[in-house]
C-alpha cells in the first residue's frame, strides 16, 4: 500500500473470482442413439466477505478447483437439458449449499454440434459441427435477490446479395463515399437478451424461435426479400422481432462492408461480381417498455 494509505480506508467494490473455461461433452444414450453437447462454462463467485483479499484469511474460499468439479458434477447428475437450466442449476447449487457465497455468475456457451444425416437418415450416435452461429447463455443470482436469466447467440454469420442499400446520409468536405441503392450487405451478428426474472420457460423452443425471428428480420420474405435502407434499420428491424417474445434485446452486428472493384480500367464491365470486403461494427441496446 501506499505510505499514508491504511486498509480501513479502501471500500471494495468487487471481488469476484471464479473458474473460467471449463471445457468437457456430455454424452446422452437412449438405447442405440447418442446426443451430445460440449459446452464451455465459466463460473464466478463473489463472497460475503472480502477478508481473503483485505486479511488474507481464506477460511470462506472455495478453490476454483472445486468449482470446476462441482460444475462436472453438476453435468454427470443433472444433465444440461437446455443451456439455461443448467446455468441456473450452477446458481443454485452455490446459493443453497455454500452460506458465505453473495453473488453467483453462470456462463455457458454450446459448441453447434449438429447430427449428421446420411441420405436424409439422421445417423444414431455421428455429428458434424456447423458453424450457423454459438449459442449461449448467463444465470446470475445475489443473495436475496432474484435469479436473472440471460441468453444469445454469436458469430452468426448473414448475408444477401441485393435488396439492401445506404443513400440520403449526411455529406460534407471528407465524404467520398459514393450512395448505392444496389449492395451486398453481411455481418456477423451478435445477440443477447433478458428472460427477466427465472420463470418456468422453455428454453429450448424460445431460443430457435428467436434465431428464426432474427433470420426473417434480416432476410425478408424468400421469394423476394425486403429492402434494406442501412445496416442501422436492419439492426432495428431485428430487435422489434424479437422484443415480442422477450423484454431487453441487445444486437451487435460487425459489418462485412464489399466494395465493388472497378474494371473499367481492365476492359471489363462488373456488375457486382466481384468485391472487395472491409470491416466495421455497430451496437443497438432496446428495452420494451410495454407490461
Amino acid at each position: 500500500l501506499a505510505i499514508g494509505l491504511n486498509i480501513k480506508d479502501l471500500e471494495v467494490l468487487n471481488c469476484e473470482y471464479g473458474k473460467n473455461t471449463i471445457k468437457f461433452l456430455r454424452l446422452h444414450k437412449e438405447g442405440k442413439k447418442q446426443f451430445v453437447k460440449e459446452v464451455e462454462v465459466c463460473a464466478h463467485l463473489r463472497l460475503t466477505s472480502p477478508q481473503e483479499y483485505l486479511e488474507g484469511n481464506n477460511c470462506l474460499v472455495i478453490p476454483t478447483d472445486t468449482i470446476k468439479n462441482i460444475v462436472l458434477v453438476l453435468a454427470k447428475k443433472n444433465g444440461i437439458p437446455s443451456l439455461e437450466q443448467f446455468a441456473i442449476d450452477i446458481c443454485n447449487h452455490f446459493m443453497t449449499t455454500f452460506c458465505q457465497v453473495g453473488y453467483v455468475k453462470a456462463y455457458v456457451q454450446e459448441v453447434p454440434w449438429q447430427r449428421l444425416h446420411e441420405d436424409g437418415v439422421p445417423h444414431i450416435h455421428s455429428f458434424i459441427c456447423v458453424p450457423d452461429g454459438i449459442r449461449f447463455c448467463e444465470a446470475e443470482q445475489c443473495r436475496n435477490g432474484p435469479l436473472l436469466v440471460f441468453a444469445g447467440i454469436k458469430d452468426l454469420k448473414l448475408m444477401k446479395t441485393t435488396q439492401s442499400g445506404f443513400e440520403g446520409f449526411y455529406k460534407n468536405e471528407h465524404t467520398t463515399l459514393p450512395e448505392r441503392h444496389d449492395r451486398i450487405l453481411c455481418g456477423e451478428l451478435f445477440c443477447k437478451w433478458s428472460y427477466g426474472e427465472c420463470k418456468d420457460f422453455d428454453f429450448n423452443c424460445i431460443w430457435k424461435k428467436i434465431r428464426e425471428c432474427i433470420l426473417e428480420a434480416f432476410a425478408g420474405p424468400p421469394d423476394c426479400g425486403e429492402y434494406s435502407p442501412s445496416y442501422q434499420k436492419t439492426v432495428n428491424c431485428i430487435q422489434m422481432h424479437v422484443l415480442s417474445r422477450v423484454q431487453v434485446i441487445e444486437v451487435v452486428l460487425n459489418n462485412t462492408f464489399y466494395n465493388v472493384v472497378d474494371m473499367k480500367n481492365l476492359g471489363l464491365t462488373n456488375d457486382k461480381e466481384v468485391s472487395k470486403c472491409f470491416k466495421h461494427n455497430l451496437t443497438a441496446l432496446f428495452r420494451n417498455t410495454q407490461p
